[in-house]
């Protein structure tokens, strides 16, 4: 598929979660099986797993059983480092109360996120949100074409005449495209649909009937085209299954937000520094706009 043609779609802007991007919907394995002691504590199944949660991205080329050993090894050291951290006094240093606070929050926002918000993402809203966003779409046709291009017009008449006289349309674009994208191909572009092409080559490849290429040059940015179309399709919407797990961020997203709404309407947050103030302004309109 020739990508020199294509239009660049334009750019996503993504709004950055934090903390959010972090939140697990399913809930972790509970068991109270004791499968270490660390100074004489005991080490569950069920820490294991949660430190194989927290740290999946680390354990992600490790087997299963790879990753609960992995995991028991973090919570020893984590455990040992902890104790000599007490023994030391850390844990009475004003920073280390403010890092404990943070993520005593931390942990209880992941708490109703995975207890209050994922429990009512259903397979049902997701269904519902599918035949919304997109099963409810009106067709798209899309067009299967080829094309030759050349330098100038007088090239293109060339072909066209060629091709009037009995040409092989693949043959003539193997022997004469400039397009090193698709003339190796026989000039193959695949299917397409309206706004994936340069406006000029867009017009004249939806107007030909399958079968049939352009009489006269079609003039764009790269050159002069010769355009055969070889058929013209309804595209088909994506099906549920492929992008099932999509639908859930953006119905998880929306529950998240709504509860945050709700919960700031209800609260009292006062904001002193002026700058903070319109940066969180900011962020919390591009979340509305995203909703």
């Amino acid at each position: 598929m020739n990508i020199t043609l294509r239009k660049r779609p334009a750019a996503r802007v993504a709004l950055a979660l934090g903390l959010l991007a972090s939140a697990t919907f399913g809930a972790l394995a509970q068991t109270d099986t004791v499968v270490a002691t660390v100074s004489g504590q005991p080490v569950t199944e069920a820490d294991v797993q949660m430190a194989v949660s927290e740290l999946d991205q680390q354990f992600a080329q490790l087997s299963p059983e790879q990753k609960r050993a992995a995991a028991l090894s973090a919570i020893i050291e984590i455990r040992l480092m902890a104790e000599k951290a007490k023994a030391a006094k850390l844990d009475q240093d004003d920073e280390f109360k403010r890092k404990l606070a943070f993520l005593n929050d931390r942990a209880l926002h992941a708490q109703v996120i995975e207890k209050e918000i994922s429990p009512k993402v259903t397979d049902e809203d997701l269904k519902a949100r599918y035949d919304k966003e997109i099963g409810a779409r009106p067709p798209v046709e899309e067009v299967h074409a080829r094309h030759i291009l050349v330098k100038t017009e007088e090239e293109a008449k060339d072909v066209i005449k060629r091709l009037d006289e009995g040409g092989d349309f693949q043959a003539i674009a193997k022997e004469k495209s400039d397009d090193p994208g698709s003339g190796a191909n026989g000039g193959d572009l695949g299917f397409f649909a309206k706004g994936q092409m340069v406006p000029e080559f867009e017009a004249a490849a939806f107007a030909l009937e399958p079968g049939s290429y352009t009489k006269t040059p079609v003039k764009s940015e790269f050159g002069f085209h010769v355009i055969k179309v070889e058929e013209k399709r309804t595209q088909p919407p994506v099906p549920f299954d492929q992008v099932k797990d999509q639908i859930r961020q953006l119905v998880f997203r929306d529950l998240y937000f709504a509860t945050v709404k709700d919960l700031r309407a209800g609260a009292q947050v006062e904001i002193k520094d002026e700058a903070l103030k319109k940066g969180v302004e900011e962020i919390e309109k591009q979340a509305g706009a995203a909703e």
